[in-house]
C-alpha cells in the first residue's frame, strides 16, 4: 500500500532518520535534524547526484561558494527587489499564509472565519543578517536563498583556471535559505534545505538544445535509482509561470502522498545572470571564443534539485508494506546504492563465542561496506528492522559458522538465503552492491 505523509514522519523518528530540531525545547517550526539513517540517506544521495553531474563527466568542475556573499550580489540578481511571496493576514486569529497556496482565498483555514484576509502584501524571503558588531544597512548581509548565484559570480574564475571551453558545466551542493511563509509538509518545504544545482553555460543558439537534452537526463537520473516510473512526470511551465529570466522551464515531479509537486526544475535561464552581473559589477563576464573571434555572453541551462526534497521522496517511493506468513513486514526498497547500510553484521544469539565472532566479522568487513553490527532483540526482528531500513543484505554468524567458517547471507527484497564461506563474503558482497 501507499505511504502516508504519517506513515513517513513516524518511521523517519521512530528509526532514527530525521527528528524535529531542538525538540527537547518544543521544537522549532520548519527545521529538521537528520538522525544517523538519516545524514547516510542524504550522504549516499549526494554522492550519486556528484557521481553522475561531475565524476562521470569530463565537461563539468565543482564549486563550494560561501553562504555570505555581498549584498550587490543578491541586487543584480534580482532576489533583492523581487525574491519575494503573497502574504495574507487574518484579521480574527492573525495567522499568515501564502496567497496563492490558499484552497479557498476566502477562508482562513485556521479559524475558519471568511473574508478575514486583507490585500495581500509582497514578503521577501531572504534572511537577513548582519555583518561585523554594528546593525544598520551598511553592514546589511543576506543568508544565500539559492546556490547559483555563488556559481554565476565564480564562473569567471572557474572557466579560467579550469582552461574550459564552451560548453561546460559547474556544480554545486550546499544549503539555502528561504524565509518560508507557509513552510509544510514535513521536510518538503523547510526553511533551511540543501541544493544540488548545475549551471551549464553554452553559446546561446545551443541553449535549446541542452536544455532538452539535460530535462531528459535529470528524469532518467531518478529512474536510474530506482524511483516507480508511474510516480514520476516531466512537466513544462506555461508561460505565465516562468521567472522573469527564463526562457523555459520544466519541473520533474513526484507523486507525493498530497499529489504532485516539484522534485527538481531544469530551466534555460538565457544570460540574465552573467549579463546582470556585468552590469553591476563592472567585471566582464562574456565569453570569447578565439575560434570564431565571437564575444558574447553564454545562456545557462540550470539542472536544480533539493537534496533534503529528493532524499523525502525516495524515502516514500522505497516504503513498502507486503504480506508474510499472515505478518506485515515493512521493507524500504532502497537502491542498494542509497541504503544507509549495505550490511548488517546479526549473530544469531547473544552467546559470548557468537558475539565476539561477529565483531570480527564486522571489522572486516567495514573498510568495504557501510554496516551496523547488530545484536539486540531476537534474529527474526532483526531482520524485520533491517527490512524497514532498507539494508539490503543481512549477515546472520550462527554456531555452524564457528567450525565451518560459513555464513547466511539474506537478501532484503526475496528473503532468500545463501551460505557463503567467510573467505569469499567480500567479493560476494562486492558483486552485489557495487
Amino acid at each position: 500500500m501507499p505511504a502516508t505523509l504519517d506513515t513517513i514522519v513516524n518511521l523517519a523518528k521512530r528509526r532514527g532518520f530525521v527528528f524535529p530540531s531542538s525538540e527537547i525545547y518544543g521544537g522549532l517550526r520548519s527545521a529538521y535534524d537528520y538522525g544517523p539513517l538519516g545524514v547516510q540517506l542524504l550522504r549516499n544521495l549526494k554522492a550519486q547526484w556528484w557521481r553522475s553531474m561531475v565524476q562521470l563527466r569530463g565537461d563539468v568542475v565543482g564549486l563550494d561558494s560561501a553562504i555570505l556573499q555581498a549584498r550587490q550580489v543578491w541586487a543584480a540578481s534580482g532576489h533583492e527587489a523581487s525574491f519575494t511571496d503573497p502574504l495574507v493576514e487574518c484579521s480574527n486569529c492573525h495567522s499568515r499564509y501564502r496567497l496563492d497556496k490558499l484552497d479557498d482565498p476566502n477562508v482562513c483555514p485556521t479559524c475558519g472565519q471568511k473574508g478575514t484576509f486583507g490585500e495581500a502584501r509582497q514578503f521577501n524571503l531572504m534572511f537577513k543578517t548582519f555583518m561585523g558588531p554594528v546593525e544598520d544597512d551598511a553592514d546589511l548581509v543576506y543568508l544565500r536563498p539559492e546556490t547559483a548565484q555563488g556559481i554565476f559570480i565564480n564562473y569567471e574564475n572557474v572557466r579560467r583556471t579550469s582552461r574550459l571551453k564552451l560548453p561546460f558545466g559547474i556544480a554545486q551542493i550546499g544549503k539555502s535559505f528561504r524565509n518560508e511563509i507557509t513552510p509544510g509538509q514535513f521536510v518538503f518545504r523547510t526553511r533551511e534545505f540543501e541544493q544540488m544545482e548545475m549551471e551549464f553555460f553554452c553559446r546561446p543558439e545551443e541553449a535549446d538544445e541542452w536544455y532538452r537534452y539535460w530535462t531528459n537526463e535529470r528524469h532518467k537520473w531518478y529512474l536510474d535509482l530506482g524511483m516507480t516510473p508511474e510516480h514520476l512526470r516531466l512537466r513544462a511551465h506555461d508561460k505565465e509561470e516562468l521567472a522573469h529570466y527564463a526562457a523555459s522551464c520544466s519541473d520533474v515531479e513526484y507523486r507525493y502522498p498530497w499529489g504532485w509537486d516539484e522534485l527538481e526544475g531544469i530551466a534555460n535561464r538565457t544570460d540574465f545572470d552573467l549579463r546582470s552581473h556585468t552590469e553591476a559589477s563592472g567585471q566582464d563576464l562574456s565569453y570569447f571564443d578565439d575560434e570564431s573571434g565571437d564575444r558574447f555572453f553564454p545562456y545557462v541551462i540550470e539542472p536544480a534539485a533539493g537534496a533534503t526534497r529528493t532524499t523525502f521522496a525516495f524515502l516514500i517511493d522505497a516504503y513498502h508494506e507486503e504480506e508474510v506468513r499472515g505478518e506485515t513486514r515493512v521493507v524500504l526498497k532502497l537502491d542498494r546504492r542509497l541504503a544507509p547500510y549495505e550490511v548488517a553484521v546479526l549473530p544469531l544469539s547473544k552467546k559470548s563465542e557468537l558475539v565476539t565472532e561477529a565483531e570480527k566479522l564486522a571489522a572486516m568487513l567495514r573498510p568495504d561496506f557501510m554496516l551496523e553490527l547488530d545484536v539486540t532483540q531476537s534474529i527474526g526482528r532483526r531482520y524485520r528492522r533491517h527490512d524497514e531500513i532498507g539494508t539490503p543484505y543481512a549477515i546472520t554468524f550462527d554456531f555452524d559458522s564457528l567450525s565451518d567458517r560459513a555464513v547466511t547471507v539474506r537478501d532484503r527484497d526475496t528473503m532468500g538465503q545463501d551460505r557463503v564461506s567467510i573467505d569469499q563474503l567480500t567479493p560476494y558482497l562486492e558483486a552485489r552492491l557495487r
